[in-house]
């Protein structure tokens, strides 16, 4: 099954089949079905479409008549553009499933969830706690396949009104969708007519009297025609409502009189009434879906069949959910190289190891919008990422996907949100659990915020649907061992999220705060009126007292501000030290931390036995970044929690003081990523720049640079306009796309480190585009340990002929071999300003590396060139020594340890560079050159007879040995 056909449940177009118009794309798709639609070419009906697990596909399509009641011709061409509307209405993807693909839709691929029949007596039997209500269904009763629902029951009675019930979460959505493209396709040859009703749109319309054929006529045009044909259409004509949660049905008598006339007009809800009494059209089949606090509104009688929609109970379910989400071609947004299907492949492969062996994860999978939110997630972590989109964002999407239009109960007169009720409650278990570091959950734990503050009948009756509808979209049982009997949120992000979403829609506050809030209200709404008294008697009374209370009633209004002001400082320096917690400074970045959770970790796993690791909870103060966002407010502004502008400035200006104040220090790599992440989900330019105006070092050494986070360096730190003075990037896997995506940020950097991120002749051509930038400001260029070879050395000193910055050039093993450094030399001096050109560890000859020599000791500005650990002779190394040591004011040549009979006073620098690369240097070749410099070091303390320099040729000496001994050599 499809995340994406998961539809909030709202209205179909009462337009289609008219001309419509293209949508406003700064509104959600999925809010309203009833919005107009972009045109495209119109659907192919014969397009094929794979199914899998029990589609209602299984029959052979229909033949061109369609059977004996719509056997007309005009009849069966209006059906057949009703066909078409309907699919090209149903078929639209919304914003959200564009980043999977540009071949991703509807029609190409389908997952069915498991949906179980049950019985009126399981529906009415209550559950004992919260653990019963989070039961999986049992596993020996029957599941159906949609070509099954409307089949004879088990005591052979013809079933004509099905209901599906599910939580939030589970499908429902999906599941109309996929039956009514199928009928659409010619696969639902049981049914000639299908109409599809939205309760939401129905339950708009209020009390206005209509009729069931002007319902008809005014959302399907094409059906005018048939209309007159429907009471003798029988069971092969099908109406879905879905979301019947959405319209209040009274089934008496005295509520809702009996009508059996399509033509005859009444209120929406007393047409669907009859309809389902069956006294309108009493052959017609009926498929209803609903959520389980409103299936009692449907008496039992009136029901053939009852079906819950199970998710996805089935672990090969969800991972053929993966598979085929996963596996479609990315659209290639951004900078970034679209993954190859070897990459998709294998991200699959190390999802299914981890639901085979996590079973928390595959818990959570349980409910199919979980899957979607897991894919969603990866995608964003793997794939190129859409501008713009967040990891806030996608959270924010995913709920909306869920949540939008919803209200907790119609029938209640206060018309509350359910997302504002979750935030309300759930943000409050979410948010004590993040202050007390904890993930597991008691049932008291629970029961403590789901009842807190609820005194009233109304009250609990909106807690008692709540329950049943979304408190397992939110919680689900823990089954880790030594954690059984308590619950955890369903992804462990979800608790960061809610908690988050908590703190910046002010529901948390102390009982002082509430206090002094209710105080303020009662002053300020009579401070005027006292006021006015006051003065008038402060004139004709000589009291001194009456000033004194005139006054004291405009500081009121004035002190709750500031307590406000500090709750909000509190909160912000809460969020601030999560952020820079030192026990966290070690750990991976927060969006690996993200893909080791999905994915899970290779290697061996932690014994049980050992002492549980801190909870850390470094999505917390990230998500409160973004739901700052201006995008995120406005998305939550439509799921009913609607964040004051006001009060996101004040929030923000809270953060950024404190941010200030703790973000100055040096910061390890992977928490200097965590911080620029952190800027990245705020989406503030301006915030940005002002908090990070002081950092002058970007160290994110050892990081591993995905595409995605590349995105996040250049969008935080490519428009800012002061210099970094070093930017380190050594050892991060970059690759020639995300050198492209970081080109902003090496234009402000004067130090730039590349080491160890297997850069090749590619990268060159990015490196030279760079050097030629008329902003270029980069004078230390370390390019070491990549293989560039010979022909991205062509590329540089393109890049170096034209540049006026740079004045160091190490490119140590890089594999230029004789062919680069005689490049070099032919053209090192195209460039007037380079100081220092390291050269070592090449595989370089003797003629190469001396005409190399030579040709820098020609060069007016340079001063050092690194030679050591070439390919060269004995002979070789004296004539670059003789070389180097001639000429004052000429360049130097470190071609060994020693100089004459002297050390070098480069040697530990040599040494140095060697104990830096033990690890990724080929360790028989290291050996083999320290073994010739412990030679040389021999022969030149023998030559010598000064006690000075033999101390300090045994001193290396002993350096030396000791590398050797590293490498298991002869140390001695």
């Amino acid at each position: 099954m499809r995340w994406r056909y998961h539809l909030p449940r709202a209205s179909w177009c009462s337009g289609l089949g008219r001309t419509s118009r293209p949508p406003d794309e700064r509104i959600p798709f999925l809010t309203h079905w009833s919005w107009s639609l972009k045109r495209e070419p119109p659907l192919d009906p014969l397009r094929a479409f794979t199914r899998h697990h029990g589609s209602s596909a299984d029959s052979a399509p229909p033949s061109g008549r369609h059977g004996q009641v719509f056997r007309s011709i005009s009849a069966a061409e209006a059906i057949q553009r009703h066909r078409r509307n309907l699919a090209e209405w149903f078929i639209r993807l919304p914003r959200e499933e564009r980043q999977f693909g540009p071949t991703f839709a509807l029609d190409t691929v389908h997952v069915d969830p498991v949906i179980r029949e049950s019985t009126p007596d399981e529906l009415l039997r209550p559950s004992a706690g919260l653990a019963q209500e989070h039961q999986p269904p049992p596993a020996g009763l029957p599941a159906l396949a949609l070509s099954q629902l409307f089949d004879p029951d088990a005591c052979g009675r013809k079933v004509q009104t099905v209901v599906l019930y599910g939580t939030v979460g589970t499908g429902k959505s999906t599941l109309v969708r996929k039956m009514v493209l199928d009928w659409c396709y010619g696969r639902l040859p049981a049914f000639e007519l299908l109409i599809p009703f939205s309760c939401e749109d129905l339950s708009s319309l209020g009390p206005t009297p209509t009729s069931l054929c002007q319902l008809v006529a005014q959302r399907y045009t094409p059906l005018k025609e048939v209309l007159p044909l429907m009471t003798t259409a029988g069971s092969r004509l099908l109406f879905v409502l879905h979301g019947l949660e959405r319209l209040n049905l009274d089934f008496r008598l005295a509520g809702t009189g009996l009508c059996s006339d399509p033509e005859e007009p009444g209120a929406p809800a007393a047409i669907m009434v009859n309809l389902l009494r069956k006294y309108m059209l009493p052959e017609a089949s009926i498929l209803v879906t609903t959520r389980p606090s409103a299936i009692g509104r449907i008496p039992s009688k009136y029901v053939g069949r009852y079906g819950e929609i199970c998710g996805f109970s089935d672990t090969n379910l969800q991972k053929l959910y993966f598979q085929l989400r996963l596996n479609q071609p990315d659209c290639g947004h951004g900078a970034g190289v679209s993954a190859t299907p070897a990459q998709r492949d294998n991200l699959v492969q190390m999802l299914s190891r981890n639901l085979e062996g996590h079973h928390q994860i595959a818990a959570a999978c349980f409910l199919p919008s979980y899957c979607w939110l897991v894919c969603a997630t990866l995608h964003f972590l793997h794939a190129p990422t859409p501008a713009g989109q967040t990891l806030t964002s996608i959270y924010t999407s995913f709920l909306r996907l869920n949540f939008s239009g919803e209200t907790l109960d119609s029938t209640d007169p206060s018309n509350l949100s359910l997302m504002a009720y979750a935030a309300r409650t759930m943000g409050k278990l979410a948010y004590e659990g993040v202050s007390s570091r904890k993930t597991y959950f008691s049932e008291e734990d629970v029961r403590g915020c789901l009842e807190a503050g609820i005194k009233t009948e109304e009250e609990f009756q909106l807690l008692h649907v709540f329950r049943r509808d979304a408190l397992r979209f939110f919680l689900a049982p823990c089954v880790e061992p030594g954690h059984l009997g308590t619950f955890v949120f369903t992804v462990p992000a979800m608790q960061e999220y809610l908690a988050a979403l908590y703190i910046v829609l002010g529901l948390h506050k102390t009982t002082l705060q509430r206090v002094s809030k209710e105080v303020a209200e009662v002053v300020g709404r009579v401070g005027e009126d006292v006021s006015l008294v006051l003065g008038i008697v402060a004139k004709l009374l000589p009291l001194r007292i009456l000033p004194l209370l005139f006054n004291l009633l405009k500081v009121v209004p004035r002190v709750f501000g500031r307590m406000v002001g500090k709750s909000r400082e509190a909160v912000a320096q809460a969020m601030v030290l999560e952020m820079f917690r030192e026990e966290d400074y070690y750990n991976d970045d927060v969006l690996d931390q993200m893909g080791a959770s999905i994915l899970g970790v290779e290697g061996p796993r932690r014994h049980p036995d050992e002492p549980p690791e801190d909870e850390v909870f470094e999505l917390f103060p990230m998500f409160m970044g973004g739901l700052l966002s201006a995008h995120n407010r406005a998305v939550l502004a439509q799921l009913g929690c609607p964040i004051k502008n006001l009060d996101a400035l004040e929030n923000a200006q809270a953060i950024k003081k404190k941010l200030g104040k703790l973000g100055q220090q040096v910061l390890p790599p992977s928490e200097l990523l965590d911080h620029l992440f952190f800027h990245y989900e705020f989406q503030n330019q301006r915030f940005s720049a002002e908090v990070l105006s002081s950092l002058r070092q970007l160290n994110l050494a050892g990081v591993r640079m995905t595409p995605l986070k590349c995105t996040v360096v250049a969008a935080v730190l490519g428009s800012g306009r002061h210099a970094l003075d070093e930017v380190n990037l050594a050892s991060c896997q970059l690759d020639p796309a995300g050198l492209r995506t970081i080109m902003p940020v090496f234009l402000r950097a004067r130090k730039l480190g590349l080491q160890l991120n297997n850069l090749g002749p590619e990268a060159c051509r990015d490196l030279r585009d760079l050097l030629l930038h008329d902003q270029c400001q980069i004078t230390t260029l370390r390019l070491s340990n990549n293989p560039l070879t010979a022909a991205g050395v062509s590329l540089l000193m393109e890049g170096l002929a034209g540049n006026t910055s740079l004045t160091h050039l190490s490119l140590l093993h890089t594999g230029l071999g004789d062919e680069g450094l005689k490049l070099l030399a032919a053209q090192l001096d195209c460039n007037q300003q380079l100081q220092e050109l390291n050269v070592a560890y090449n595989g370089a000859g003797d003629t190469a590396a001396l005409a190399l020599a030579k040709a820098a000791r020609e060069h007016p500005s340079l001063e050092l060139l690194h030679l050591y650990f070439n390919e060269l002779s004995s002979e070789g190394r004296q004539v670059l020594r003789d070389l180097g040591g001639t000429a004052e004011g000429r360049a130097r040549v470190v071609a060994s340890l020693t100089e004459g009979t002297a050390v070098s006073e480069y040697w530990s620098v040599i040494l140095s560079e060697v104990q830096r690369n033990l690890n990724s240097w080929d360790r028989a070749r290291v050996q083999r050159h320290l073994e010739l410099l412990l030679r040389d070091l021999e022969d030149s303390r023998g030559a010598t007879l000064n006690p000075w320099r033999k101390a300090q040729l045994l001193r290396v000496e002993g350096e030396v040995r000791a590398l050797l001994e590293q490498l298991g050599g002869p140390g001695s």
